[in-house]
């Protein structure tokens, strides 16, 4: 089965999260539990917390299939001390709330180097870090997402992802969450059937199915291999329709959460709607 959604709106409240979702008529959905561009939010209110699991099973949302996304301030592979440190205390604090919510996974770009270290310190930081969170927090996954590598962006080769997870303590708590544009602008071709099956094979190889825990399906505005991080709406970009086809007819991507983060969310419940007619 194929759980499709949108990372919606918390506005309000996270407990109104599920209910955007419902609108667009998905079964899935991502969201933030915090102000995402601050570093300190107030915590979750018990009320706030109840209204979102009583929203969430009152309209079928399963944990499984809610992909929140942390901050984007948070630089999990920062090569200074102090930085470092206040991200890993935002990302602990994320990785809390999740917790308070009843979910399952934390979705979350690995980190930047910014220059000022080699990439494989930079890979073992962010290694360090996501085993500070797992040993502090219970039940809730760390899903490293993929980059476009744009600036000094770790994550945008497989290999880098893998290299991550090596070094992780808790392998049963850590996962990836696959970027179309992403994957696309990072240099993987996946428009047509040929070079979709390739990227995958690759994956398989380098990481491991097992470690798959989302999708994020975007189109990109950005070229093959140009590792800038632009998304574009569902077959409107330089990626194309065929893509969205084999994802929605790929049963390797059954239950698992499918995220649209697609930039002209008026479009999202019509999105969704094609998708649907895009399964076998």
């Amino acid at each position: 089965m194929k759980y499709i959604g949108a990372h919606v709106s918390a506005g309000g409240g996270v407990e109104n999260a599920p209910l955007n979702a419902k609108e667009i008529g998905a079964n899935a959905f991502a969201l933030f539990t915090k102000n995402q561009r601050q570093w300190v939010s107030p915590p979750l209110s018990a009320k706030s917390i109840a209204a979102f699991k009583t929203n969430c099973g009152k309209l079928g949302f399963l944990p499984e299939m809610i992909l929140p996304h942390d901050s984007y301030l948070i630089n999990l592979g920062h090569p200074e001390e102090e930085p470092l440190a206040k991200s890993r205390e935002a990302f602990l604090d994320e990785m809390q709330r999740c917790e308070q919510l009843g979910l399952k996974l934390l979705n979350f770009h690995p980190g930047s180097h910014l220059q000022k270290t080699e990439i494989s310190k930079c890979l073992t930081t962010i290694s360090e870090s996501i085993n500070i969170a797992l040993e502090k927090t219970k039940g809730v996954t760390a899903v490293i997402e993929n980059t476009a590598g744009q600036g000094s962006n770790v994550g945008n080769a497989f290999e880098q992802i893998a290299e991550i997870i090596s070094q992780v303590e808790d392998k049963s708590r850590v996962g990836v969450c696959i970027d179309t544009c992403h994957t696309f602008t990072s240099g993987y071709d996946i428009r047509i059937k040929a070079e979709y099956e390739r990227t995958w094979s690759k994956f398989g190889e380098v990481i491991g199915f097992n470690y798959l825990s989302g999708i994020h399906l975007n189109d990109s505005k950005k070229e093959l291999g140009s590792r800038v991080d632009r998304h574009d709406n569902v077959g409107k970009g330089l990626i194309g329709i065929e893509l969205f086809k084999m994802v929605m007819q790929d049963d390797r991507l059954n239950n698992l959460p499918i995220i649209l983060e697609t930039p002209d969310e008026s479009l999202w419940a019509e999105e969704i709607r094609l998708l649907r007619t895009f399964e076998l």
